[in-house]
């Protein structure tokens, strides 16, 4: 299909872009890598009557070492993520599910910030940025500020950010001593969102496509702190959740691959400890 008609700007820097989407007020949107928003607009799904391009913002393309956490720029691209020497040795867990996002051309074109914004539940790093406690800084006209990405994910495709504001980093803590890790899905191709997909980091699960938003499995977290081991643990890993069915799977047997999910992520982790 082809979108309604809108109006392109392009911004060249993070001031601009600001300034452009309080100008333009709510019905602009933020264009980064397009790998989400594009087909949404393809379908009709969203309508804005602005688009502002992000490509030139090249303040927003990097890969950071902080001291006690990694800064990620929101324009940095999966691929970028995937390969940052710095990730694969600090927060491997990232950089491993960057690498895990659809296929190439996504990888090459489609942003974090991007991904981030977007909130999808069923996508890979916001549930990989949960379990690893992400902050996000996102500016707008009255300055900046940070939300843990505990609450940043509020519904449905809807964030923290409000309208006029730009997801401008993401900070992630580098764990104090090596954390063992992984990261689970299930898809029926390689480039689909996943089914139900798990991060784990350290003692922290989070979990895909089990709900609204991504969620963490406080069940789960819960038994492995009070000493469960990880087939017991997993099996709680359903609690608390609200997947639901459409033609890929049922609510029972997303449930059903939460646990079998969580149960190979927890042994994985905990063969890397």
């Amino acid at each position: 299909m082809i979108p309604p008609a809108f109006t392109y700007v392009r911004a060249n820097s993070v001031d601009e872009a600001v300034g452009l989407a309080a100008e333009h007020g709510e019905d602009a949107k933020y264009l980064a890598g397009g790998q989400s928003l594009l087909p949404l607009m393809k379908l009709r799904f969203a309508a804005p009557t602005v688009l502002i391009d992000l490509g030139r913002v090249s303040e927003l393309s990097y890969i950071r070492d902080e001291g006690n956490h990694v800064a990620i720029g929101a324009l940095t691209r999966h691929h970028d993520v995937a390969t940052s020497a710095l990730l694969l040795s600090d927060i491997p867990l990232l950089a491993h599910t960057a690498e895990a996002v659809g296929d190439p051309q996504i990888r090459h074109r489609g942003t974090i910030g991007g991904s981030v914004a977007h909130a999808d539940a069923a996508a890979d790093l916001p549930a990989a940025l949960l379990a690893l406690d992400a902050t996000f800084v996102i500016r707008g006209a009255d300055g900046e500020r940070s939300v843990p990405a505990a609450e940043f994910f509020r519904g449905i495709f809807e964030t923290a950010i409000e309208p006029g504001e730009l997801l401008t980093e993401i900070q992630v803590p580098k764990p104090a001593a090596p954390a063992a890790w992984s990261f689970q899905k299930f898809n029926k191709r390689a480039i689909d969102f996943a089914i139900v997909g798990v991060a784990v980091q350290g003692s922290a699960v989070a979990l895909i496509n089990m709900g609204s938003t991504p969620l963490r499995a406080t069940a789960v977290e819960s038994a492995l702190a009070s000493g469960a081991s990880a087939a017991d643990a997993a099996a709680l890993a359903a609690e608390g959740t609200n997947a639901g069915s459409d033609i890929h799977a049922s609510r029972e047997y997303r449930e059903h691959l939460a646990r079998v999910l969580v149960r190979r992520a927890l042994e994985e982790s905990s063969a890397r400890a």
